[in-house]
Parts: structure tokens; sequence; C-alpha cells
């Protein structure tokens, strides 16, 4: 089983819910999408940690073959190659990879080359699979990273995803069986909620909801769940004793029986909807 972990905004919960969901579940593989900024490790604190370089493909062009038709040119949608001085030249930090340039070159002038783009750490928490996808600075795309870090398929498999609604969120949803959507009672927490209930809902995935630093009900995201008959999975209070395990870097879960108890319900609740 895939469960993707999303929000609608940075800071809202997801890497605290999918780090104690995999804890809960004790046997579990904890895949950190979140590429740009990768945090699940501070908590886990793998070990044994073995390093995977991911590369893109780039073009490369043979000036011996090159006639100067500039179809490469013309069909780049991202604008990463132009025409200087009888030849073609590279943006590489725009380039997305697609091969389309290979493709339409009618010389064959084209050929791809590898481009380190970032990494992927693999190590053990206990009896957790720890994998975490880094992306380089500057880079353009952390999908490439993501499929790789996804492929680390071992059984029920807890997805941290990037926060938002872009690409790189679809990548990570895109064979997860169920998406528990963390939201936070606010009025720009529930906007940006709704941003990725849409996603999911287009990608027609089960999905449950998680409420967090809630200190009273906020009625218009209650009133939401109730209409699109979202179940709320669970309601994690503005506690001082949340705060003060993650400032520790330590796993809720392994500290604390009443929070330990709350992510294996949602475990369970989970189950049973998929």
């Amino acid at each position: 089983m895939k469960i993707a972990c999303l929000s609608g905004k940075g800071g809202a919960g997801k890497t605290l819910t999918a780090v104690n969901l995999a804890a809960a579940a004790g046997t579990a593989a904890y895949i950190d999408c979140d590429v740009e900024e990768p945090n699940g490790r501070l908590f886990l604190k793998p070990e044994n940690v073995q390093i995977q370089t991911v590369n893109s493909l780039l073009p490369a062009f043979d000036g011996g073959k090159c006639i100067g038709c500039k179809k490469c040119v013309q069909f780049c949608r991202f604008h990463a190659l132009t025409y200087i001085k009888e030849k073609p030249m590279v943006f590489s930090e725009v380039c997305h990879s697609c091969g389309g340039c290979l493709l339409v070159c009618p010389e064959n002038a084209v050929t791809e080359i590898n481009k380190p783009i970032g990494i992927i750490e693999m190590g053990w928490h206990q009896k957790i699979r720890v994998v975490t996808g880094i992306l380089n600075p500057g880079e353009a795309s952390g999908v490439p990273i993501i499929r790789e870090a996804l492929k680390q398929d071992d059984g029920l498999m807890i997805i941290d995803c990037p926060p938002g609604s872009a690409c790189s969120v679809m990548e990570s949803v895109r064979d997860a069986d169920y998406c528990i959507l963390i939201a936070e009672p606010t009025v720009f927490g529930f906007h940006n909620f709704k941003m990725v209930w849409e996603l999911v809902s287009l990608m027609n995935k089960k999905c449950g909801v998680v409420i967090n630093k809630q200190e009273v009900p906020y009625e218009p995201l209650e009133q939401f769940c109730q209409e699109k008959q979202l179940p709320v999975l669970a309601r994690i209070p503005y506690d001082k004793e949340i705060a003060e395990v993650i400032a520790g870097g330590k796993i809720l879960t392994e500290i604390s029986v009443k929070y330990g108890e709350l992510f294996h319900s949602m475990l369970k609740q989970i189950g049973g909807e998929v």
C-alpha cells in the first residue's frame, strides 16, 4: 500500500504526519519526495546510508552532422535551445530532458549525455527503510529524482510529498493508493488545502484529512469536509508537547503513548478505506 501525505503549503504538518505514520507502522518505507528541502531524515536519523546519483539527459550536438535546420530549436517548448554561430546551444538549467530534439533531428546529429541533478540517500531507522531524494541547488525540476525514489517499492510506503500542487506533487501521488491531506484551520491554510483536494480529486484518489494545529474548529473547513464527504482521520492540537518533541528532533509516536495511539488509529482507518 502506498500512502501519500500532502499539504497545500509548507509547515502544515506533512512531514510530522508522514514520519509518525511510518514509525507507527513499525515496518514500512518512508519516501521523502520533498527533494528541494527534505527533512524527514532529521527525525528518522537513518543508519547505514547508501548514496545513489541521479542523472538527467542533456542533448549533445554533432557539428559535423548538423545542417542548421533549427527544427530542434523550434520544437523545444521550454526554450532550452537556441542557434548561435551556426550551431545549437543548450541552456541546461531549463532543459526538461524530454528527448524531443533527438526525435525531430533529420540528420541524427543529436545524442544524449548524463548530467547529475541530485542524489538518493537510502538507509534504515530500525525496520523503517528511509529513502530521501535531494535535488542539487539551481536545478529546474526534481521529477527525475522523485521517480527514482519511488522505485524503492517495499510493502507499506509512506510518501512525504512536496508542498503545493505542482508537477512534482502529481508525480509523487501518481501511484498512491490513498492520500492524506494535511490542513491548517486558518483562512490561508484552508485556501491551499482546497488546491490539493482538487488535484487528488482530478486524479481520482481516495483521501482523508488531518487537521493540524487545531485550537478550535474552523467552520469553513469543517463544512467543506462534510459537503465533500471527506473523513477527518485525526485532529492534532496546538500542543506544547508536540513542539518540544519536534524541536528536539525526536519522533512523537516513540515518545508519547497518546499520540502513538492516534497514528495507529489513522493507519487502521486508512486500511479500511482502501
